[in-house]
């Protein structure tokens, strides 16, 4: 009966590991390619690429492109129960943390850009000029690789392991000292509280400067909108932070669909905000609105053209 029993339970198992692989990667493939028409949009022309608060906002996107494409990959691995040499597992885990530190320490350059647009404005050229808008989004990049590296090195401190060996390649369980958990503990908070902090300090001065007489009430509001849309964002992006408490939760509650769970738990906390967060922003903005509708309705139209030649 026990030979039955596993020779029943396997195929089906296969079968969800199979399902769930192909789910993700599908999503994945359409979340990078929707924010891909944004990235193609922004480079299809030069109003964008001057103005530093699209080149963060385009910053935000492909760092989400890059973020959603490294996920896949550990997530199919992990699923498959694939092992891989040390050395590529490290690069890869250190991207996946340093992409997703990068979104909330962008959402927060963002918020200052607007708060220096509407609360000094006549500053604004000076100081958000392009070359500092790029070595902006370099400090982003020093600032959010500091988590990855840090596991790194306690790793090659606490658990040397050969240079060749072949490892399962997950955080929890490759990073799973205490000193790990304490430090990512530390890390989330310290990353979090700064830029909430970003956040409420720039959507009260924007407030404060909006009830001025003298004021652009319209640009005041629409940055207001902005950063509250960025709060938002932020709060999408900590789901992600908590996915572990909610797979504890559920699966104790459920314990029979343990798997199912997970797999749905990361889909909405890990990647669907990937999605959402550029694409609400992307659409609101009217710029990349106008010029998506003028792309694709141009397109549309030589297609036609062409059918109805032939």
């Amino acid at each position: 009966m026990n030979s039955t029993t596993l020779q029943n339970i396997l195929p089906d198992r296969y079968a969800e590991f199979f399902v769930n692989n192909f789910t993700i990667v599908v999503l994945g493939i359409i979340i990078n390619s929707i924010n891909g028409v944004f990235v193609f949009t922004f480079f299809r022309s030069s109003f964008f690429y001057n103005d530093p608060r699209y080149i963060l906002y385009i910053h935000l996107v492909m760092n989400d492109m890059l973020m959603v494409f490294i996920n896949v990959i550990l997530t199919v691995m992990v699923t498959a129960r694939t092992y891989v040499p040390l050395p590529i597992c490290i690069i890869l885990l250190t991207i996946a943390s340093t992409t997703h530190k990068n979104t909330p320490l962008t959402l927060a350059g963002m918020a200052i850009e607007r708060y220096i647009a509407i609360c000094k404005p006549l500053h604004h050229p000076q100081i958000c000029t392009i070359r500092r808008t790029y070595i902006l989004i370099s400090l982003i990049w020093g600032v959010g690789v500091l988590h990855g590296l840090s596991d790194m090195i306690l790793f090659l401190i606490l658990r040397p392991l050969p240079i060749f060996e072949t490892v399962f390649c997950s955080a929890p369980r490759l990073y799973s000292t205490p000193y790990h958990e304490e430090l990512s503990k530390a890390m989330n908070g310290l990353y979090t509280s700064a830029v909430w902090l970003i956040l409420v300090f720039t959507y009260c001065k924007v407030l404060v400067t909006a009830r001025r007489a003298d004021t652009d009430k319209s640009s005041a509001k629409k940055a207001q909108s902005t950063i509250l849309l960025h709060g938002l964002q932020l709060m999408l992006c900590m789901l992600s932070y908590i996915t572990p408490v909610i797979d504890r939760i559920y699966v104790s509650m459920l314990p029979a669909y343990r798997s199912k769970l997970i797999f749905l738990n990361f889909i909405v906390t890990n990647l669907l905000p990937r999605l959402l967060s550029p694409l609400i922003y992307g659409v609101r903005d009217k710029q990349f609105y106008r010029r998506i509708k003028g792309l694709y309705t141009c397109k549309l139209l030589i297609v036609k053209v062409e059918s109805t030649k032939h």
